[in-house]
């Protein structure tokens, strides 16, 4: 995870800013375009809290304000730290100039479990709410007998465990996170038209993002289409493949087309990939 522009923090740091402009969506505020990812190829256990939060604080210094996480993602807190201390910094002014992304993970998508699980998201982030919250995906899976009561469950997929998501049951406590305003926007995140076409049957307030895979080789144009067409914004991720993770592959970074046309234009392959996406 790297954030570019700065080489080290503090007063002396060399730092490059920039302005991204944002997309208006059905819920909360406007979301940037461009965001800072918080996945990590060890879902954030050997880079360490410490060591994400400083990642975050660079990317902060170097102007990013939208931040994607996740509760599978292990980096929450980091994220919650980052900013407690940017604001002290007085790199932004409050937690409100930021966009702050989070999900409920599949051992929590049960009815009962949306509202307990968001409330661990807000503790870990030492925040009040959150812009969006997203379902991770559009299935369940059974918490083990010894998580019950707490905690987002572990990271590991467990076929045998999966079982389908009750839809309109986790929907309405997503709702209802929306309405208690600890969510100012709800979402859903690797949702195909099928899935969504059955949310959207069943939702009271639709989702205002689908957050899904994009770049040259996964260009979602179905999901794209029945996106707009209902008013959903559609969110990319792995924009670059998610090279070197467990759950991607290096198609897009060891491209030769794209590293044939990075050459002839004198620009990366990740500033090729972004624009080809």
């Amino acid at each position: 995870m790297a954030a570019g522009g700065a080489d080290q923090r503090g007063n002396n740091a060399a730092t490059t800013t920039f302005v991204v402009p944002a997309v208006a969506l059905s819920l909360g505020k406007p979301m940037p375009r461009v965001g800072f990812g918080t996945a990590t190829a060890t879902l954030g256990q050997a880079e360490g809290r410490a060591g994400v939060t400083e990642a975050i604080l660079r990317a902060l210094d170097a102007g990013y304000r939208h931040f994607d996480t996740a509760a599978v993602y292990n980096t929450e807190a980091s994220l919650g730290d980052a900013v407690v201390e940017a604001v002290r910094a007085g790199t932004v002014a409050s937690r409100d100039d930021l966009y702050v992304t989070s999900k409920l993970w599949i051992t929590d998508a049960h009815p009962g479990r949306v509202l307990p699980a968001l409330h661990r998201t807000l503790q870990n982030l030492q925040m009040s709410y959150v812009d969006l919250f997203l379902i991770h995906h559009p299935v369940s899976m059974r918490a083990p007998a010894d998580d019950e009561a707490e905690g987002a469950g572990p990271a590991v997929v467990v076929k045998k465990d999966l079982v389908a998501m009750d839809m309109e049951g986790v929907w309405e406590e997503m709702e209802e996170c929306h309405r208690r305003g600890l969510a100012r926007a709800i979402g859903v995140s690797n949702f195909s038209c099928k899935k969504l076409e059955h949310l959207l049957s069943v939702a009271k307030i639709p989702p205002a993002v689908n957050q899904v895979e994009v770049n040259p080789y996964c260009r979602q144009e179905k999901v794209r289409n029945f996106c707009r067409a209902n008013g959903i914004q559609l969110c990319g991720y792995s924009a670059m493949g998610a090279s070197g993770t467990a759950w991607a592959n290096n198609s897009v970074m060891d491209s030769p087309v794209l590293k044939q046309i990075a050459h002839a234009r004198g620009k990366t392959v990740a500033q090729v990939g972004l624009r080809a996406g």
